[in-house]
């Protein structure tokens, strides 16, 4: 692993205030706010979170490099697994629903009806693709994992299948924005701007969430599978 930029001994609370995307990391390791000036290991320590598995992610989130080490790492495939579940949680339970919402809120229905069903139908289109995406991630690639942390060779499957089928899931999401920008007549200024400003922290979300599922993930995986011989 490169050297890191942030640390165990670092406080949380600085971490955050240096890249406020870590927010949504915490939270998706399910650590809580109110945490003072403890230590990055005192609050993972404290929320039961396996901290060098948070580290790694807050690394790569910060600075977007990661090397793994098979046999340097100390990134827990289990912890890692349990975050990108809580992070497809997160895009199709509440994010997702929520931007749809803005969105319908900014459109005026009175503008060209053409173009409010394109936005409509694109992004509900859209909509669906992530959730078959990331149900299939949840139903067959982390059921397979499982039964590898539990020691069982996997005939017939490998990580790598996974992993060159994976598509960048945030691509038409940044087509959305476009078409928005691009063709929409209408609507309220203020209100629009905010959903296109959501769109893209979205977008940007997704494309990170990615990032981590095929530097972090992926590659963890594939040398459980070496170790056990499941190549």
């Amino acid at each position: 692993m490169n050297e890191n930029k942030y640390r165990r001994g670092d406080k949380m609370s600085d971490l955050i205030c240096d890249n406020h995307s870590l927010l949504m990391v915490m939270s998706r390791f399910g650590l809580s706010l109110g945490f003072g000036d403890k230590t990055v290991e005192a609050v993972c320590a404290a929320g039961g979170v396996d901290c060098d598995t948070f580290l790694a992610v807050a690394n790569f989130i910060g600075e977007r490099e990661f090397s793994y080490d098979e046999n340097g790492s100390a990134l827990a495939i289990k912890p890692l697994m349990e975050y990108l579940k809580s992070a497809h949680n997160y895009f199709l339970d509440f994010c997702l629903p929520m931007l749809r919402r803005k969105l319908i809120e900014a459109i005026d229905f009175n503008a060209d009806k053409d173009i409010v069903l394109l936005i409509l139908q694109f992004y509900d289109n859209y909509v669906e693709e992530v959730r078959r995406h990331m149900e299939y991630e949840n139903k067959s690639v982390f059921t397979y994992v499982d039964a590898l942390l539990r020691g069982e060779r996997q005939p017939g499957y490998r990580i790598k299948v996974f992993s060159e089928k994976h598509n960048q899931i945030d691509v038409k999401l940044r087509d959305l924005k476009n078409i928005i920008i691009k063709y929409y007549p209408g609507g309220d200024g203020y209100l629009l701007n905010a959903v296109l400003f959501d769109i893209v922290n979205c977008e940007q979300d997704l494309a990170s969430h990615c990032q981590v599922e095929d530097y972090l993930f992926v590659p963890a995986v594939a040398a459980l599978e070496r170790r056990l011989g499941n190549e």
